[in-house]
């Protein structure tokens, strides 16, 4: 076989392209999908065309085995194809998350009621007093303001009563807002309050980005719970099952660590090697997910209890995610929230006493 020959895939010049597989699960408008399969290159070098439905998408990298593109905005799920030389693959089912609301800016998790309501924050930069502070989205993803008067709202967390509590990192208060939309302070003094959990036992947990998370029990009284290294943006937490709470925090490292601290302050190192990991969430059998970078690659990122990690979805920009209900999940960029079905029950929030 000449040189010519090789650089090209002689194997694939009179053959038809074949998809054998697509990674990751699930994709953002705006992702990046792997193609793998045979034949995916047409001859002399040029760029193979891939289409999602009738969406043609940019191609980023082409070989004979793979492809990698980029979801087109509008595409939606359906199938995927790819063509070279004249021919046109099989087609392959790709999911693609929904849209539900824009111009938003969160930066965390959304949260949600126990009537599936959606909870969002447009946090604004630092000491910026933007309209809205907390929008409320219903199951019809109707969209209407809630919360006016906030500045900086940052996490959103319910206790096991419904009640909503906000941190805004601005002033280092945690509010409680009331189902109108109205707000009273919880606590205060929380440094650059941003990250905030209950445990199963309904105390909650406020991260200070500055480097402290602070444990306030039922009746309020507040307490030094662990210290962690400073971030350069927020702390992200989440409780498991067992009772361990989950701190993201990214740094200016892009080799980053997912912290687990036990319910006596303990903290040690759960997984490292993520860039800037931000908003997590579990589901029941322990599985921890989170909105960072693993080898390059943006997205929900699933972490098993023994440490192996994986992209699970591919997107942009994601900040933070909540499991919604029938199996599926709300996915925030910093500026928009979309919609997946996904075959993952959540694990309840707070974690259910045992």
């Amino acid at each position: 076989m000449s040189i010519s020959d090789r650089l090209r895939g002689k194997k694939n010049v009179n053959g038809k392209p074949h998809i054998e597989s697509v990674s990751p699960r699930f994709v953002m408008p705006g992702g990046e999908l792997r193609i793998s399969g045979k034949g995916l290159r047409p001859p002399e070098l040029r760029r193979p065309h891939v289409r999602f439905g009738e969406v043609e998408a940019s191609v980023l990298i082409s070989s004979d085995d793979f492809v990698i593109a980029r979801v087109p905005e509008t595409a939606v799920s359906g199938p995927v194809v790819v063509g070279t030389n004249g021919h046109v693959s099989n087609a392959h089912s790709v999911n693609i998350a929904v849209p539900v609301a824009d111009e938003l800016h969160p930066v965390t998790n959304p949260a949600l009621d126990r009537d599936g309501n959606t909870y969002v924050t447009f946090s604004g930069s630092r000491g910026q007093k933007v309209q809205v502070a907390i929008f409320k989205i219903d199951t019809n993803y109707a969209i209407k303001p809630f919360v006016t008067e906030m500045m900086n709202a940052t996490s959103i967390a319910f206790d096991r009563d419904g009640q909503m509590y906000v941190s805004s990192r601005n002033d280092g208060t945690v509010y409680k807002v009331a189902p109108s939309g109205t707000m009273s302070c919880y606590a205060e003094g929380m440094g650059i309050a941003t990250g905030i959990a209950f445990d199963r036992d309904e105390n909650l947990y406020v991260g200070d980005r500055s480097g402290t998370i602070f444990k306030i029990a039922r009746d309020r009284q507040t307490f030094v719970f662990a210290t962690l290294e400073p971030s350069v943006s927020a702390y992200h937490l989440a409780f498991d099952g067992a009772g361990n709470l989950f701190v993201t925090g990214p740094t200016t490292s892009s080799f980053d660590s997912v912290y687990r601290v036990d319910p006596h302050g303990s903290v040690s190192v759960f997984y490292r090697g993520l860039g800037r990991p931000q908003g997590m969430a579990f589901d029941i059998d322990g599985n921890l997910y989170v909105a960072a970078s693993l080898s390059g690659k943006r997205g929900i990122v699933r972490i098993t209890p023994e440490g192996k990690a994986n992209l699970e979805v591919s997107g942009q920009g994601l900040v933070g995610l909540a499991f919604a209900p029938g199996k599926s999940a709300i996915l925030a960029t910093n500026s928009a929230l979309h919609h997946i079905l996904w075959d993952i029950q959540g694990l309840p929030l707070p974690p259910e006493a045992v």
